[in-house]
C-alpha cells in the first residue's frame, strides 16, 4: 500500500488501513512518503488498529504539533515574493536551493512515536533523498548537476527487490530535474527516525540531518508507484487531487525540476489493483488539519492549531473516518476499476505532503 503525502491529514491512512485490515485485506509493505510516512510508522509500532487511532489522537500528538514554530524567514511578504519568482521562472532548479536556511517552520526535535513492537505485523519502506551537496554550494548555478539521491529506507528484504533498480524519477519523461539516476536503500535507519527525514518537505521545514548527511523528504517521489510495483504482487494506492499551480507546481520546478503535473497524471493512471479515491480530501476535511494564518499586520506566517486537545481529537476522529469510508468504497468496487474523479474547485495546497 502506498501512503504518499496527506499533509497533516494523514490520519486518513490510519483510517484506511483499519478498514484493509476489517476485511481481510492489510498489505503486507507500506510504502510511504512525507505525512503518510507517520501514519506507517505507527501502523509498524502499534499492531491493533484502535491503538494507531488512539496514539494518532493522543496528547502527546497534540503537544508535538503545538511545538510547531514559524522561523525568521516566516515573513508574509517576503515569502510572497519568493512564490511569485518561482512561478515566473520556468527554469528547472537554475541555481542550488538553500534547503538548510529558507524554510517556513521549526519541528520539534522528537517526534512521539510509540515503542516498537515485538512483533510487527507489517514492513515499512520509507521514502528520502539524500542530498549530493552541502550548504556551502547554495546559490550555485546548477547547470546540469544532480542533486538529489532518492533514497529508500527498508529492511532487506524490501532491498533485495529493489536491487539494480534505478530512480523512476531519473526518467526525462518528468522533466529537466536533479535527480540521479541511483537508487538507494538503506536498512540501518529506524523506522521513526525513517519518518522523521520524510516529513522534510522543501520551503516548509529544514532538510534532515541523520548521521552526518542531510536529506529532503519524500516530497522526492510522493508516487512511488514504480517502486510498489517491485514490492509487491498486489498496489494498494490513493486516486489524489490535483497540485496547487500557484505554489505546488513552480516549488516542485524550482527545489527538483520535477513536472508535478506529468508525474500526477502518471500516478493517477498507471495501474493500481485498488484505488482509493482521496481526491476530495480537502474539500471535506478542509477545517481538520492544521492551518496557516496569515498575519498582514504582523507581515508574519502562523500555524493555527486546534484552539483545544478535544477539538484535534475530533479532527483525527474525522480523519480517520474520512479514510475508513473511502477505503471501504474501494473494497465494494470490482477490481481494478478505476474511481471517478470527485469534481471540485478547488486544488491542494503546496508541496505533497506536509502541508499546513
Amino acid at each position: 500500500m502506498v501512503m504518499g503525502g496527506g499533509g497533516f491529514r494523514f490520519g486518513i491512512y490510519i483510517g484506511m488501513y483499519a478498514a484493509l485490515r476489517e476485511a481481510g485485506r492489510a498489505p503486507d509493505v507500506l510504502l510511504a512518503s512525507c505525512g503518510g510516512a507517520i501514519a506507517a510508522a505507527i501502523i509498524h509500532q502499534l499492531p491493533d488498529p484502535q491503538a494507531q487511532k488512539n496514539w494518532l489522537s493522543s496528547e502527546q500528538m497534540y503537544r508535538f504539533w503545538r511545538g510547531l514554530r514559524s522561523t525568521e524567514h516566516a515573513v508574509l511578504y517576503g515569502t510572497l515574493l519568493r512564490a511569485a519568482k518561482r512561478k515566473l521562472s520556468r527554469t528547472p532548479v537554475p541555481v542550488i536551493p538553500d534547503l538548510f536556511n529558507d524554510y517556513l517552520f521549526e519541528i520539534p526535535p522528537q517526534l512521539p512515536f510509540p515503542p516498537a513492537a515485538d512483533k510487527p505485523q507489517v514492513d515499512v519502506a520509507i521514502i528520502g533523498g539524500r542530498l549530493l551537496f552541502d550548504a556551502a554550494e547554495v546559490g550555485q548555478p546548477r547547470g546540469q548537476r544532480k542533486l538529489y539521491e532518492e533514497t529508500v529506507f527498508c529492511n532487506e528484504r524490501a532491498a533485495a527487490a529493489l536491487r539494480g533498480m534505478a530512480s523512476p524519477l531519473s526518467d526525462t519523461r518528468w522533466g529537466e530535474h536533479a535527480i540521479a539516476r541511483s537508487l538507494h536503500t538503506d536498512g540501518s535507519v529506524p523506522v521513526t527516525e525513517a519518518a522523521r527525514i520524510s516529513i522534510a518537505d522543501m520551503v516548509y521545514f529544514r532538510c534532515a540531518r541523520y548521521r552526518g548527511e542531510e536529506y529532503i523528504g519524500g516530497v522526492l517521489d510522493l508516487f512511488p508507484v514504480e517502486i510498489a510495483r517491485r514490492l509487491g504482487t498486489e498496489v494498494i494506492m490513493e486516486f489524489k487531487e490535483a497540485f496547487d499551480q500557484v505554489f505546488s507546481i513552480p516549488a516542485w520546478r524550482s527545489v527538483l525540476g520535477v513536472d508535478g503535473n506529468a508525474r500526477l497524471r502518471y500516478a493517477n493512471s498507471h495501474l493500481a489493483d485498488m484505488r482509493i479515491d482521496s481526491s476530495d480530501v480537502s474539500v471535506v476535511l478542509k477545517k481538520q488539519q492544521l492551518q496557516q494564518k496569515l498575519d498582514w499586520l504582523r507581515n508574519r506566517i502562523e500555524l493555527q492549531m486546534p484552539p483545544d486537545y478535544a477539538t484535534f481529537a475530533q479532527h483525527v476522529s474525522d480523519q480517520w473516518r474520512y479514510g475508513y469510508d473511502r477505503a471501504r468504497e474501494a473494497l465494494a468496487r470490482p477490481p481494478r476499476t478505476q474511481p471517478a474523479v470527485r469534481r471540485s474547485n478547488h486544488h491542494s495546497r503546496p508541496l505533497s505532503s506536509i502541508e499546513p
